[in-house]
This record gives structure tokens, C-alpha cells and sequence, in this order.
């Protein structure tokens, strides 16, 4: 892709769920080149909502989505776990040194294996991708703030820049230095 917007959405929100009929079945829709030039980056303080409202309407999606993006996990444990991550992206990274599934299941009261089974079932992803996820938000959080990739590596858990860097490229199709001039704009 030459251009565009990649978005990554919680498949288990109501967004999430939306969206998954909308797309019956596919994995990921190409828009024609109008709307990816409606939707182009504004200034700050323009909301997300704002953003998406061309795509919204091309989906025929309420705006209301974006506004009340709930999960759609019912488990108490998951939701705590969903919960305490989601911290990260408001304030300081968890650094996720103890976010070894027997150490979360643990925390849990669950075994390893019933962990592992019911966060599948629940967010319809397996534990580990989702957890480099996170931490991969945690990092872009971390480089956005102007923070050296080394800091971000550390901060969200990565053995050093290098690896950040590896997983950077492979999950966004760009180096990190490609990403700093789109936080700049």
C-alpha cells in the first residue's frame, strides 16, 4: 500500500462485531481512493470520530460506535485483565515482566491452560500475539511522546531497540523513523 490508513480494530467490541458483518466474512476492505481522501489527518484537536465519519457512512455505521466502544467480554477476569492493560495506554507502560500466562493465570485463579483457552474464546485471539500487541501500542505511546526507541524498547518490555525495531517493521510494514515524520505531522 502506497498510501492510506491501516486500522486495527478490537474484534471484540461492538465496533469490532459491527464491522464483522459488515466485511462478510473478508479479513479487510480496500475504499476507493475518494474516501481515503476525505479522511486525511486534521489538526489535533479534531476527534476520531470526525476522522472515521466518511468511512462510517461508506460502512453505513453509526458514528455512535467510536462514542461507545465497549467490549464485548463477559468474563469478570478477562475484563480486570483488559482493564489493567488498558492502563497503559493512558498512563505509564506496564512493563510487562510478569505477563507470563501461568503468572496471569495465576493472578487469575485459573490454570495456565484454562487462561489460555478462555482469553482465545473471549477476544477470539490467542494471548501472546495479543500481548505483543499491546505492548507494540505501548511503544508507538512511548515514540509518539518523543521517547528514543531504546526507552520505548524498554519501557514496553522489548530486550532492546533492535528488537522493537524487528517487530516494528514486520507488524507495520515501516521502520520506526518512517513513523516519526507521520507523528509529525
Amino acid at each position: 500500500m502506497a498510501e492510506g490508513w491501516v486500522l486495527l480494530i478490537e474484534p471484540k467490541s461492538h465496533l469490532g462485531q459491527a464491522l464483522l458483518t459488515k466485511l462478510a466474512g473478508k479479513s479487510f476492505r480496500a475504499f476507493s481512493s475518494a474516501i481515503s481522501c476525505v479522511i486525511k489527518p486534521q489538526a489535533e484537536t479534531e476527534g476520531i470520530t470526525t476522522l472515521l465519519s466518511p468511512l462510517f457512512t461508506e460502512l453505513a455505521l453509526n458514528d455512535q460506535f467510536l462514542m461507545t466502544n465497549k467490549s464485548t467480554v463477559k468474563d469478570k477476569r478477562i475484563q480486570q485483565l483488559l482493564s489493567e492493560l488498558d492502563g497503559c495506554l493512558t498512563s505509564d507502560c506496564i512493563k510487562p515482566s510478569s505477563w507470563r500466562a501461568f503468572q496471569v493465570a495465576s493472578q487469575l485463579a485459573l490454570s495456565e491452560s484454562r487462561f489460555l483457552h478462555l482469553f482465545s474464546d473471549e477476544l477470539g485471539i490467542s494471548w501472546r500475539p495479543y500481548l505483543l500487541w499491546r505492548r507494540m501500542m505501548c511503544a508507538i505511546l512511548a515514540l509518539k511522546n518523543n521517547t528514543s526507541a531504546t526507552q520505548a524498547a524498554h519501557l514496553a518490555g522489548f530486550s532492546d531497540s533492535a528488537h522493537l525495531s524487528r517487530t516494528f517493521r514486520k507488524t507495520f510494514g515501516m521502520t520506526i523513523r518512517q513513523s516519526h515524520t507521520l507523528f509529525k505531522r
